[in-house]
């Protein structure tokens, strides 16, 4: 009898599906400027986008295997 991968695919399409709807969240908060007005944006905010932006780096290094996580 083959073996399945059942539960690792819908563990893995689980997983997927969460992913992309956070994509699809931080998609639309940045369209919305984070939901910062433009004449409010402060070296707060810029701060906070410099973190987001380092995580976000930071997976897709890992997703393409480049910067510290190139082979």
């Amino acid at each position: 009898m083959p073996k399945t991968n059942d539960a690792a695919l819908d563990a893995f399409i689980a997983a997927k599906t969460e992913i992309d709807e956070m994509l699809t969240r931080l998609a639309t908060h940045s369209a919305d400027h984070f939901g910062y007005s433009p004449e409010d944006v402060n070296g707060g905010h810029v701060g906070t986008l410099d973190h987001y932006r380092a995580r976000l780096r930071e997976i897709t290094d890992m997703a393409f295997g480049k910067g510290e996580h190139a082979n």
